[in-house]
């Protein structure tokens, strides 16, 4: 199957409604040119998973200012003030968990788990409404996978396959991402013949790659 598409082309597989999954950390390691086409497409209703929600011109940011989200699961929305507005107001959903729990509820999804348990928030806001175990007389939080009908991450290179190489910071979210949707769409600054890379430092392999288009630089 031919990976390599145009970002309308790949877009056209994100529907009002969906979860999407986006991959970076403040904007760093974040598919600039598909979030602009999901913004362009004035997609609504959708549900993001996240690091945070960047800044208001940058990134994920982006689709918060043009009302592209009902809801957003992250750990941090500090450095985008329309984010807390809109949450404030109950115009949008905000669900708040530690960093660390985030990214290990995408990776349980993406390695078939059925659920992650951790002591982080135990006691805390981040406990209520969740199960609990108790193991050797320490309390845990039973923290559900996350998973998505898309994921839209970003890449320094890929081969014509889909294999996939991230640039130092870039490697956050993407590649835990890439293994947690029903459908991955990888923006990458470079698309290089298949052999050309070393498979020691491939990164995500072909097989969790649906879609590649050729964007722009962004770590």
């Amino acid at each position: 199957m031919k990976k390599i598409s145009t970002v309308a082309q790949a877009i056209e597989k994100v529907e009002n409604g969906m979860t999407l999954m986006i991959g970076g950390f403040l904007g760093v390691g974040t598919p600039e040119a598909l979030i602009d086409a999901v913004v362009e497409k004035k997609l609504k209703d959708l549900t993001i998973i996240c690091n945070d929600t960047s800044f208001p011109e940058q990134g994920i940011g982006k689709l918060v200012v043009n009302g592209c989200v009902k809801k957003v699961i992250t750990s941090h929305i500090g450095t985008n003030k329309e984010t807390g507005r809109l949450m404030n107001e109950g115009l949008l959903e905000v669900v708040l968990s530690p960093q660390g729990t985030i990214a290990e509820q995408v990776r349980a999804a993406g390695s078939g788990l059925g659920a992650v348990i951790t002591p982080t928030g135990v006691g805390t806001i981040v406990e209520e409404g969740k199960d609990t175990l108790v193991i050797d007389g320490k309390k845990y939080l039973v923290e559900l996978p996350l998973k998505a009908d898309v994921a839209l991450i970003h890449a320094k290179t890929a081969d014509e396959k889909g294999n996939l190489v991230y640039k130092y910071s870039g490697q956050n979210f993407n590649p835990l991402m890439a293994m947690a949707a029903e459908t991955v769409i990888a923006e990458v600054d470079e698309i290089v013949p298949v052999g050309s890379l070393d498979p020691n430092f491939v990164h995500t392999p072909h097989i969790f790659v649906d879609m590649i288009v050729k964007g722009g630089s962004n770590g």
